[in-house]
């Protein structure tokens, strides 16, 4: 599963606006300024101090986090660049990029060397 599906199902658990503000964190880490580690620890905190209802839904949206979390940001460091690019949703912003130097941030965000 890649970003933009967690998010796409992260906000059918629940129209709660926590729910939906946490698909909006992990979309937004897309163009901040963040790298993996740091979308794994603003999510991981807002997971940590907002209150999700009804328990079902805090356990879909935990396993489902926890999935993504465990496949894409703790395996990193064994992934080729367009598996980076692909799991974190980042080929089409990538591509866009108009030169090299604003290339180069992509491989920070996602902890690569070029």
């Amino acid at each position: 599963m890649n970003i933009d599906e967690l998010t796409n199902k992260i906000r059918k658990v629940s129209s709660k606006q926590n729910v939906q503000d946490l698909a909006e964190l992990i979309q937004q880490w897309k163009t901040d300024e963040k790298n993996a580690i740091e979308l794994k620890e603003n999510v991981e905190r807002y997971l940590g101090n907002s209150w999700i209802d009804k328990k079902a839904d805090f356990e879909k949206v935990y396993g489902m986090w926890s999935d993504f979390r465990d496949s894409a940001i703790n395996g990193i460091g064994g992934m080729t660049m367009n598996e980076r690019l692909y799991l974190f949703g980042l080929f089409d912003l990538y591509d866009k990029a108009p030169n090299n130097a604003e290339q180069e941030k992509f491989y920070a965000k996602l902890m690569a060397k070029k």
